[in-house]
């Protein structure tokens, strides 16, 4: 017979160094969830993205046991971490801050296309490219 969920809790964290500091803390804290044994588990399965906001979703069940489902990192990080800069532009029509090509537009794609509402690699770029364009990055 399979667990009763009582509750979903979406969130991010920082790949491979949670801390039960707000915001996760609170969220487990609410639903009765062990939180030290949570942070552990998300930070052995993010370990490999070194501190890049990544969103999970938690489902909390009746004997207060859970499971995650570690989501690809947002769009917007990658592209910063891509172009190398450190937030995108105020005014993304006027002020461009960095470019990208369309091949790391397209290899974002491929990293995310599980979680882009893209019916193939082409469609998916083209949706990484217009984010690239609506935070100031040009894509060459």
């Amino acid at each position: 017979m399979a667990k009763e969920v009582v509750g979903k809790i979406k969130l991010q964290a920082p790949g491979g160094q949670a801390t039960p500091a707000p915001p996760i803390g609170p969220a487990l804290g609410q639903h009765n969830v062990n939180i030290g044994q949570f942070v552990s588990q998300f930070n052995e399965a993010t370990k490999d993205l070194n501190g890049m906001p990544v969103p999970v979703e938690i489902f909390v069940y009746g004997d207060r046991t859970f499971s995650f489902i570690v989501k690809s990192p947002p769009a917007a990080a990658l592209l910063k971490e891509a172009a190398g800069i450190a937030k995108g532009s105020g005014v993304p029509n006027k002020n461009k801050v960095g470019s990208v090509t369309m091949d790391q537009c397209r290899k974002i794609a491929e990293r995310k296309l599980a979680d882009l509402s893209a019916r193939d690699l082409d469609a998916g770029a083209k949706i990484i490219a217009g984010t690239a364009r609506s935070m100031g990055i040009e894509v060459k």
